[in-house]
């Protein structure tokens, strides 16, 4: 007589970045199991390709067989052979789906579906961020039961780390053989930052059952600017742009009052109430609006630009020293040391000067040689000592100082024609206004990133100079902008202007 087969293990795959706490789940699902009799192994495979480090861990748990005999259990996942999926990021779930451990037949699917961008996606010269979408099609295509929901905010807003609600979701979607209490208990003999722990598994337990969790105590409220002049921004923004403009317009009044005062927002509205003006001349209303809506956006942005005063801003911000400490989940009683690294060359010191001093500094050979060998190398700024942060901070106090320094004039006149060539461009059409607008796009940055961009942006205006006549601008512009912001060498932004037949027009140089 045969011997009795030994119960089929539960098959867990985790995947977890470096710092969420795959660790910590994986070791409360074997304590779990074990303290209810199972027998119960976990493994784990560390990665160093993505953003921190993406680690997978398998766990599987037997339950005791009739005969008491021990189970042999595996030490990866089998695709298609898979109980339970727990991806604490989206993009991580997606890779377990295309491994094949996400099957209809037998697999829920537990993710967070809260995105964490991979160093490719951030490199990117252009827009490099994968699609999501893709990824939650093949979840719902996949799982035989998917639970999903932002579970790093549900983390966040409770005080505690994802691996908490993550264990929350999974205990409130059933999956596994074990009560609420069981998983509450697990926890506990865990012994850290149980409090905080037990609250954001009983939100994201509630969620996964379907039940809204309380919400937040809303935040204190910033204290608001001026109330009469953002008032009048508000009104302004209201009775001279088109509706379609209005959400855009007012995150840009925001960004252009953070970067340099109302004053300044106030200039933004002033020169998009311009364009606003001229797209309601070409016919804006059929077109939607698009150059109006697409300045709002890009006209932000540029006015915005980075300079060595924005850089030491964001850097000494309190916000930013709040969030480093949570990122690095420090207590209240540790000390976090943060060190900058910064790399400002000759030529952005003098942008920080007064116009005329800057602009004649920079045109110096003799100044260029005298101090440029003092800008040659990059140095750390310790900004967790009173030292560095001094340094820092009166760097950015300088802000009341910038519309006075060269980079500031600069930029002030590169916009400007800008859009005038944007305005020219859709006298002839309409199309090749907007993309002349969105342009901007490839002028970002600071040092040589934003010089690169300059070139490649000072090339297409170039090109599509001698193609209005001929027709296809528009498209040619977006082609040539997407070259640009593939390559950042410039050679495939030069192929496309020979493929053009526009090679002598304008030479961009490969660095």
């Amino acid at each position: 007589m045969s011997a009795p087969a030994h119960p089929r293990p539960i098959r867990v795959s985790i995947h977890a970045l470096g710092g969420q706490g795959g660790g910590v789940l994986a070791d409360w699902i074997v304590d779990l199991a074990e303290h209810a009799g199972y027998v119960a192994q976990a493994t784990s495979v560390p990665g160093v390709a993505q953003r921190t480090g993406a680690t997978v861990y398998y766990v599987e748990l037997a339950a005791p067989a009739a005969d008491g005999r021990e189970p042999v259990l595996a030490l990866m996942p089998i695709p298609g052979d898979v109980d339970l999926v727990i991806a604490a990021e989206l993009m991580e779930a997606g890779r377990a789906i295309a491994r094949g451990l996400v099957t209809p037949d037998r697999t829920t699917l537990v993710v967070s579906s809260h995105r964490v961008m991979a160093i490719s996606e951030k490199s990117d010269m252009g827009d490099g961020t994968m699609d999501a979408r893709r990824v939650l099609d093949a979840a719902q295509a996949c799982a035989a039961r998917l639970v999903m929901g932002d579970l790093d905010a549900l983390a966040q807003r409770n005080g505690s780390v994802i691996s908490a609600t993550l264990f929350g979701a999974v205990a409130g979607s059933g999956v596994l053989p074990f009560p609420r209490e069981a998983f509450e208990a697990a926890i506990e003999r865990g012994g850290v930052g149980v409090a905080a722990s037990r609250k954001a598994f009983a939100a994201a337990f509630d969620q996964a059952q379907g039940r809204a969790a309380p919400e937040p105590a809303a935040p204190k409220a910033k204290p608001a600017p001026a109330p009469h002049t953002a008032a009048a921004l508000r009104q302004r923004l209201i009775e001279t742009l088109p509706e379609a403009a209005w959400a855009l317009a007012g995150l840009g009044i925001e960004r252009c009052t953070d970067y340099q005062g109302q004053a300044y927002a106030g200039l933004y509205l002033e020169r998009l109430a311009e364009i606003a003006g001229i797209d309601a001349q070409f016919g804006g209303a059929a077109f939607g609006w698009r150059l109006t809506c697409e300045t709002a956006r890009h006209l932000a942005l540029w006015m915005t630009f980075e300079d060595v005063i924005r850089v030491a801003d964001l850097k000494t911000r309190p916000a930013r020293f709040a969030r480093v400490r949570q990122d690095v989940r420090a207590g209240d009683g540790q000390i976090v040391h943060m060190s900058e690294f910064m790399h400002p060359r000759f030529d952005e010191a003098c942008d920080t000067l007064p116009d005329a001093v800057g602009r004649r500094l920079k045109d110096s050979g003799v100044a260029r040689r005298l101090f440029a060998g003092a800008f040659a190398e990059g140095r750390r700024v310790t900004t967790s000592r009173l030292g560095g942060f001094l340094l820092l901070f009166g760097l950015a106090r300088l802000r009341r100082l910038r519309p006075a320094s060269h980079r500031y004039r600069v930029e002030t006149a590169r916009i400007e024609a800008w859009l005038a060539s944007a305005t020219n461009a859709a006298r002839a059409d309409y199309d090749l206004g907007v993309e002349v607008i969105r342009l901007q796009r490839l002028v970002k940055g600071y040092g040589e990133t934003h010089e690169r961009g300059l070139r490649s942006y000072g090339a297409i205006l170039q090109v599509l100079g001698g193609l209005v006549e001929h027709g296809g601008a528009a498209a040619a512009a977006r082609t040539l902008a997407e070259a640009a912001l593939k390559d950042e060498t410039g050679r495939l932004l030069a192929r496309e202007i020979e493929r053009l037949g526009a090679p002598a027009m304008v030479q961009v140089p490969a660095l």
